[in-house]
């Protein structure tokens, strides 16, 4: 019986930070809006495109003009600009040995899967949920619980890896354990307040799972 591992993409293997503020700086331009401080934008990395734009001051009925502006420009530059953090590679290799892996994000799944081909990684994981695949994103569990009905689990240990609060919300309200990643764009205090597994990167979180497997 294999070990279930699901990861979050954004900030836990992947830094695609560059286009992502690139990517709101052409839509608010697109609209003549000025373009929102850098670390606000970052600050809400995690969330749904159309909650962080909302929350960035854009009224909710206009909100979906700003994310398909946003998609038209990520799609052109997001391969370009995006690059795996150091260990994620290794990491998702060495967990492979021994576990069968998922992602869950709320990143469009179209693009995430041309990102993971474009990094050579997309055939580690069985199974991509997106922000298109369900109806709740996280943090609510539904993601999480798609993806293992997707992989037919019944008795297999399962596990979260994310850095933000979101993924360890969405972990413990699908029942399966939760580890936090100090690498991304979660705030460390609330980590360390909601989640027992807290670690520097993801290499560290397979190290933990490994380790408790044995």
């Amino acid at each position: 019986m294999k070990t279930i591992i699901l990861f979050d993409l954004d900030g836990t293997l992947i830094d695609s930070t560059k286009a992502i503020l690139e990517s709101f700086s052409v839509a608010f331009e697109s609209f003549n809006k000025p373009v929102p401080d850098q670390e606000k934008i970052k600050s809400l990395i995690g969330y749904p495109l159309d909650v962080m734009f909302i929350s960035l001051g854009i009224e909710e009925e206009i909100a979906d003009n700003f994310v398909q502006e946003y998609k038209k420009h990520y799609r052109k530059i997001s391969c370009q600009k995006t690059i795996l953090l150091p260990s994620a590679e290794s990491a998702v290799k060495k967990a492979s040995e021994f576990a069968r892996l998922g992602i869950v994000t709320t990143k469009t799944g179209r693009y995430s899967r041309e990102l993971l081909e474009h990094l050579n990684l997309m055939q580690y994981f069985e199974i991509l949920i997106g922000r298109e695949d369900v109806i709740n994103p996280k943090p609510h569990p539904e993601p999480i619980l798609k993806a293992l009905e997707y992989m037919n689990v019944k008795d297999e240990t399962c596990w979260m890896i994310g850095d933000t609060l979101l993924d360890v919300q969405s972990a413990k309200s699908a029942n399966i354990t939760p580890i936090a990643l100090t690498c991304g764009y979660g705030k460390k205090e609330e980590l360390c307040d909601s989640c027992e597994h807290i670690v520097e990167n993801v290499f560290s979180a397979i190290e933990i799972i490994d380790e408790k497997k044995a």
